[in-house]
């Protein structure tokens, strides 16, 4: 894959456990990061900036802000680095669940923060902006008991109707982002739903069991991302222009079934109807629209790296 022009990106809630694989992926292509997060990045090319996305002023402050310390006029530099404008703001800050909070103060926190850094970056002539939306909104992770989804496969145009405050505040996202996309002309803004995201050490951990109990996976549809190719989906996010608004599933191809997905469909969710033909074990949460927009082509299917 060719390397990309090198962009200056502000990244939200980088020391989560997505953003400290995705980060090094961008820096990776060529980009420099700034993490805003409450917590710092073990990671000696990143400096994080505590911020409170919830106020305005420090996102707009954040935005305008240097890059790193060493950016201040010291002994090694005969002169300072000028701040200089971003180019990209990728947004994933967020409480990254149900029952972590109060839900009144999750549903607060989660969409005033997207809404404060989309705003910011509108406002600051900021082109790009990417946002976290997730899983959760298509109505089965967080149910309150046993549901079925509307149809298969799961993709971007899903009458999206969820019951949990999680993923009401990732739609109300979503919307936010539509409406300054259209208040703004020119500006791309696109959500990523993303999925379950699994780091490296979690294929031997965890994944033998995801593959062996499908039935524990109905409320992941069956899917999920690597952290690193979320990287990628967010990498070709940032080169992918004049979309304006747009939503994409950030998933990985493959399905975690070890039966040809639409044979495991049939058999154990028989009342969901199947809109389309899928492929032999493509992901019920499906990617198609990163892959034939996006280019984007996965790197790390779970059976890379795990034997059943």
């Amino acid at each position: 894959m060719a390397a990309s022009t090198g962009k200056r990106i502000v990244f939200t809630g980088g020391s989560g456990k997505a953003g400290r694989h995705v980060i090094p992926y961008l820096l990776s292509k060529g980009h420099s990061v700034l993490n805003l997060d409450l917590t710092p990045l073990p990671h000696p090319s990143v400096y994080t900036l505590k911020t409170d996305l919830t106020d305005a002023g420090q996102v707009f402050n954040a935005f305008t802000s240097n890059f790193h310390i060493n950016h201040y006029a010291n002994p090694r530099h005969s002169e300072t680095v000028p701040v200089g404008p971003i180019d990209a703001v990728i947004h994933f800050a967020a409480y990254a669940r149900n029952m972590l909070v109060p839900d009144n103060e999750c549903f607060k926190g989660n969409v005033l923060s997207t809404y404060n850094v989309i705003e910011a970056a509108c406002k600051l002539g900021v082109k790009k902006v990417i946002i976290a939306s997730s899983e959760t909104t298509y109505g089965v992770c967080f149910t309150q008991g046993d549901s079925d989804y509307h149809s298969f496969p799961l993709e971007e145009d899903y009458d999206c109707d969820p019951m949990d405050t999680y993923a009401t505040s990732k739609l109300c996202g979503e919307r936010c982002a539509r409406s300054f996309a259209r208040r703004f002309p020119g500006t791309d803004i696109y959500a990523l739903r993303i999925g379950n995201v699994i780091e490296p050490h979690e294929y031997e951990k965890d994944f033998p069991e995801y593959v062996n109990k499908p039935e524990t996976r109905k409320r992941n549809a069956w899917s999920y991302v690597d952290a690193r190719d979320l990287g990628q989906i967010c990498d070709l996010c940032v080169q992918k222009n004049g979309l304006g608004f747009q939503v994409f599933n950030a998933t990985n191809t493959t399905s975690s079934l070890k039966v040809p997905t639409m044979q495991y469909l049939k058999e154990a969710e028989p009342n969901t109807p199947i809109t389309r033909e899928m492929g032999e074990y493509e992901g019920p949460l499906s990617n198609r629209k990163a892959r034939e927009v996006l280019g984007f082509q996965e790197e790390h299917p779970w059976h890379k790296y795990v034997k059943v």
